[in-house]
């Protein structure tokens, strides 16, 4: 049913599909689904080269027994599908549809498994022990995954005096840490290349390519840092009083 979960007989028309050498534009039209099911189906499930209809059936079944709610996890699980009026399969989708977008964005899938994690949890917050309770891993790859989060400014921590634990916190400002980080970064590249281009000669090919590498990050820098600033401003005026 268009919309609705891949049966094991659609994932065996996209095996056959693929066998035959047809597009996901082709397989998606013979399913009747949208392009964006053949995609994501098949970029988690081995790729087109090792797609297996039997053994993506398997693991999209193991996927649905892991995002069960289970004991000790409380009611704010992985996704927040637990809260009421929300569709728990639907949730489970834009769970796996957001680890897949952060992983098309260069993240490592564990690291995005975790962001992830903390975006669609309603605290936008948990401890390591919670995040690796949650997404069934080891804390050593918790660790690694918060070290990366941080490392790019998309998570803080907190201590929580209670529990005598850090806690790793998403927000709304997130993405403005990561932003102006990529920035600076980016300010660092026009500096690097403009001294290169001194140092080869403006006039020469390769002191001139570095020139234009060095106004490119340099204009592109300045213009993010000022959108950046835009979006705080008018972030932080829309807040209420106190917050």
């Amino acid at each position: 049913m268009p919309g609705g979960r891949l049966t094991h007989q659609d994932r065996q028309l996209i095996a056959e599909g693929l066998a035959e050498g047809l597009t996901y534009t082709e397989i998606a039209a013979r399913l009747g689904r949208p392009i964006s099911t053949v995609t994501r189906e098949v970029g988690r499930n081995g790729g087109a080269d090792g797609y297996r209809a039997d053994l993506a059936q398997r693991a999209t079944q193991g996927r649905a027994r892991r995002s069960r709610p289970t004991a000790g996890r409380g009611s704010d699980g992985v996704s927040g599908a637990a809260a009421p009026g929300r569709d728990r399969e639907a949730v489970r989708e834009l769970e796996e549809q957001f680890t897949e977008v952060m992983v098309g964005s260069g993240l490592p899938r564990m690291t995005a498994r975790v962001l992830t994690s903390l975006y669609l949890t309603d605290s936008g917050s948990m401890t390591a022990a919670e995040l690796a309770g949650r997404l069934e891993v080891s804390p050593a790859s918790i660790s690694k995954a918060i070290g990366e989060l941080e490392q790019q400014r998309l998570v803080r921590r907190e201590r929580d005096p209670r529990r005598r634990r850090d806690r790793y916190i998403i927000d709304a400002t997130a993405w403005f840490g990561a932003w102006m980080s990529s920035a600076r970064q980016n300010a660092v590249l026009a500096d690097f290349a403009e001294r290169g281009a001194a140092i080869l000669g403006a006039t020469t090919p390769a002191g001139a390519r570095l020139q234009d590498m060095s106004g490119f990050f340099d204009t592109v820098g300045r213009a993010m840092i000022e959108a950046a600033e835009r979006w705080r401003d008018d972030y932080l005026a829309s807040r209420p009083p106190g917050e």
